[in-house]
């Protein structure tokens, strides 16, 4: 495996070139103004306006891109956002159609949130999390309405990667003693690219991020992936076997302290578990004293039609962690919220995490403005009711386009897994291909929308996502499903027929 950057998401990877010539711009939009380059199999180049390829020089030449092969990340240059929508400096509009990575939930630029930004900073732009400010206050009361009741104490950091290391640091120092210290993850997964979350990822991402070692202690056990089900069986037939595995491998490993699992899966393409797992994993973990960890870091905050997805089977975790939508993507700001017991053992015991900007007052104003647009909007409901739509519109799609191998999803949260070969599920691309920034397919289906002005989200590794910010209208769902409609025959041409 060669282990480079070469996360779909980049923009370089989305943004599309026409190699024939300017394409026709669609419902008034003009075609985006950005080039790649021929390393990722694009042969014509197509230079932007003047102030977009100067903002887009500067920024390539002298900033790494995260998950990237620098080289080839030549980024569009974006000047502002309205609501489900973003412009270039060009002036082209994008419909917004995965809420960038699933943050913007409540839309670009929300009035509310940005208001309780700047009366913050007027008020207390900073101060040590050591201290406790009425905006902190404030906010972990609102957090109380909307988390799972069982959830009492909260630790405020700036990113979903650094909730879940708190999160594994909790577990290991708690059972130190007991040597309980190993954390379990399931292989299709990701949690973040740091020391411990790096290794907890499951997907390809980890290949490359533990070329410089690993963290010790973490164990791998597979997913309810009923699509691609690693252990070959059929649900309902299964009984949910791939939650016994876990019971297993407990019981087989020793010394695991903790289980950590999106409840439903995020980049490595929103697999949503049998109705029976989430239940029978907590029954597992409780049976055998093991902290449950559930990452809802992309499902949080109304994605899935419930505040937290984990509420759709009635499950509360030991532990939550969330953060992108914490703030509709306002401000960096992320959590991890616990149970009583973890809340008393460290009311005694020295917590081994913390960061200069953990619970920053303005990242607490945005949080709690947040929570009072989810409700003031009626977010969730909306996001269970439109995601009714989004279900019905691509399981038609699926039954005209050879390429779509599975729909799956909750709310507004969404994945096609593209195919070459239907009947074999032979995906297009590998994590090879996806590992050196290759051409995959979904980045090229990802161009054609993006020729459309539709901005979607590519998984790991065969994945578009669809998870449009919540505010979205019917028409605008509308919009951005017809873009994808069209865009599909790119991978049709290409499928293998039976």
């Amino acid at each position: 495996m060669n282990a480079v950057f070469g996360l779909q998401y980049t923009l370089a990877a989305k943004f599309p070139l026409h190699s024939g010539g300017l394409l026709r711009p669609a419902r008034g939009r003009r075609h985006p103004s950005i080039y790649r380059t021929e390393t990722q199999g694009i042969t014509g180049k197509r230079v932007p306006g003047k102030k977009a390829k100067e903002l887009s020089d500067e920024v390539s030449n002298s900033n790494y891109a995260g998950f990237n092969v620098g080289g080839s990340w030549h980024p569009p240059a974006i000047t502002r956002g309205e609501g489900v929508h973003f412009y270039d400096a060009d002036g082209n509009e994008y419909l917004d159609f995965s809420s960038q990575p699933a943050c913007v939930n409540l839309g670009h630029n929300n009035r509310a949130v940005i208001k309780a930004i700047q009366g913050q900073a007027e008020k207390l732009d900073y101060i040590g999390a050591s201290f406790a400010t009425d905006a902190r206050a404030t906010y972990s009361e609102k957090l109380r309405t909307v988390l799972p009741s069982n959830l009492e104490k909260y630790y405020f950091g700036t990113s979903g990667t650094e909730a879940n290391e708190a999160a594994f640091r909790m577990v290991r120092s708690y059972f130190a003693k007991e040597g309980k210290t190993k954390v379990m993850s399931r292989y299709n997964s990701y949690h973040g690219w740091a020391g411990a979350t790096g290794t907890l990822t499951g997907n390809a991402r980890r290949f490359a991020l533990e070329a410089g070692g690993g963290m010790p202690g973490v164990v791998h056990v597979p997913d309810p992936y009923c699509y691609r089900c690693p252990l070959g069986l059929k649900y309902p037939e299964c009984g949910v076997a791939c939650a016994d595995y876990v019971d297993y491998a407990i019981k087989s490993e020793g010394g695991v302290g903790g289980l950590i699992l999106e409840p439903v899966t995020g980049a490595s393409g929103v697999v949503v578990p049998p109705k029976e797992y989430l239940p029978k994993i907590r029954k597992i973990t409780q049976e055998n004293d093991v902290f449950l960890i559930t990452d809802e870091v992309m499902s949080g905050w109304g994605r899935t039609g419930e505040w937290f997805a984990t509420q759709h089977w009635a499950v509360e975790p030991d532990i939550l962690t969330t953060a992108k939508a914490m703030t509709g993507g306002h401000f960096p700001l992320s959590l991890t919220a616990t149970n009583k017991r973890l809340a008393e053992y460290y009311d005694k015991n020295w917590l081994p995490v913390a960061g200069t900007f953990s619970a920053h007052p303005l990242g607490m104003a945005a949080g709690a403005a947040a929570i009072d647009e989810y409700k003031r909007l009626g977010l969730v409901k909306k996001s269970a009711l439109m995601g009714k739509h989004v279900g019905k519109r691509l399981a038609e799609m699926k039954e005209h386009h050879r390429s779509i191998g599975d729909v799956r999803g909750l709310g507004l949260f969404w994945a096609l897994e593209l195919v070459k070969n239907r009947a074999t599920k032979k995906p297009f691309d590998t994590p090879d291909d996806y590992l050196t920034g290759g051409d995959t397919m979904v980045h090229r289906v990802a161009q054609k929308m993006m020729a459309d002005g539709i901005f979607i989200y590519t998984g790991v590794v065969s994945h578009l996502i669809i998870s449009p910010p919540l505010i979205i209208t019917k028409e605008q769902l509308d919009t951005g499903l017809d873009a994808l409609d069209e865009a599909l025959k790119v991978a049709d041409a290409e499928t293998e027929r039976a």
